[in-house]
């Protein structure tokens, strides 16, 4: 890696040299896809704050709505640790959101999955999850929109760990 000095700033950033021209252009990305988060995550922070759901668990609602996995499973999902999940299923399933059940190939693991509440809750969110989200996706013809899904379905790939 090269040392690359930005201009006026005096700051030393590790990083490949590259031209003044891809720096714009990748700043410009980023600035547009960062724009672009907080577009989402403002549109899902006031969709779950509606539901009295937290964002950890509208994403729960969202992986568990068409699939049953195992605790652990969800856990890698989420990012979070084994007592952690278990503190996020309890609470769902009080509200009546998620079940959990053994799981039939591992007798020591156990699958959650969505009652048909929270079913109901999840499409309810992803519909209104669209209609927030429809001025910048209404802006693309269908052909930009299976275009734009394919390049951040392969940014996506690509920051996993």
């Amino acid at each position: 890696m090269t040392e690359v000095r930005r201009a006026g700033t005096g700051r030393a950033d590790a990083g490949p040299a590259s031209t003044g021209r891809a720096d714009a252009g990748q700043r410009g990305l980023i600035d547009a896809l960062v724009r672009s988060s907080f577009a989402v995550m403002a549109a899902l922070s006031r969709i779950g704050a509606e539901h009295d759901l937290s964002l950890t668990q509208l994403r729960m609602l969202g992986i568990l709505r068409d699939r049953r996995i195992t605790m652990s499973e969800l856990g890698g999902y989420l990012g979070l640790d084994k007592s952690t999940i278990s503190g996020l299923v309890s609470r769902a399933e009080k509200r009546g959101l998620i079940e959990r059940a053994p799981n039939g190939m591992d007798g020591r693991a156990v699958d959650v999955f969505v009652t048909a509440a929270g079913a109901e809750l999840a499409e309810r969110g992803a519909a209104q999850m669209a209609r927030a989200l429809s001025p910048m996706t209404g802006e693309l013809t269908p052909a930009q929109g299976r275009q734009l899904t394919a390049l951040l379905e392969r940014c996506l790939t690509g920051s996993e760990p």
